[in-house]
């Protein structure tokens, strides 16, 4: 979606910063390079990290599965 759209929706645009270790959002957030997000509340940007993780596993299971090589 758009990130015109997104701020049109009212829906919230927190942020966790990998360099900070903390939620960002509003005039406080870090350059691009440094954060995860959007996300639509404070609790997702603060599981970022997790999901992440989930989703990097889930991927490599998959390409293992793609190579033959299953875990």
């Amino acid at each position: 979606m758009h990130s015109d759209a997104m701020s049109d929706s009212g829906r919230g645009r927190y942020y966790w910063c990998t360099r900070h270790h903390r939620v960002e959002s509003g005039a406080d957030v870090c350059p691009a390079r440094h954060v995860l997000g959007p996300y639509d509340s404070a609790a997702d940007a603060e599981n970022a990290l997790q999901q992440v993780r989930e989703r990097n596993e889930a991927w490599e299971a998959e390409d293992a599965r793609w190579t033959g090589e299953d875990r």
